[in-house]
């Protein structure tokens, strides 16, 4: 089966089984590793990528789907603002991750930050994050990760505090 989509921000075509999995054909095909396959069954979050302007898990997701589909990994992310705002908030906020889940966590936080730019509950950010599972961020770490991507995005977008 041949397969039109846009990766990154580039217009891709691949020659690919219709069952093969989104983040078999990115890590694999295109040598795009920041999204892992950790669970295979959706569970952890590792393999994550922006499809459709929607984070989701790239291993529930077979290669037919894909057609015509827009998909940013974390290495086209990567190369925003928005991702340097997140690296500045892990910083701010003391955390340090292992890098496996890294694609969950980062396109997460930017989903989260996307529907509501200044979250205020606690448990609204938790909710977001329970499909990311991390053995090695706690999740307290997170929302306060979260919070302070929060102050820094605005203070490069307005110039002001959250």
């Amino acid at each position: 089966m041949t397969i039109g989509f846009t990766l990154n921000h580039e217009n891709v075509t691949v020659q690919t089984a219709p069952d093969t999995r989104l983040i078999d054909l990115v890590r694999e095909r295109f040598s795009l590793i920041g999204a892992k396959a950790g669970c295979l069954t959706g569970g952890c979050g590792a393999c994550s990528v922006i499809f459709n302007r929607t984070v989701t898990k790239s291993c529930l997701i077979p290669a037919f789907r894909v057609q015509d589909s827009t998909i940013i990994t974390l290495e086209g992310f990567a190369k925003t603002d928005a991702y340097k705002d997140i690296i500045k908030g892990f910083a701010a906020a003391g955390v340090v991750t292992c890098g496996y889940c890294d694609s969950g966590k980062i396109l997460t936080m930017e989903a989260i930050l996307t529907k509501k730019p200044r979250p205020s509950s606690r448990n609204e950010i938790l909710a977001e994050l329970r499909g990311i599972r991390c053995r090695c961020t706690e999740p307290e770490s997170l929302v306060a990760a979260v919070l302070a991507i929060a102050d820094i995005r605005q203070r490069r977008l307005y110039g002001r505090r959250a």
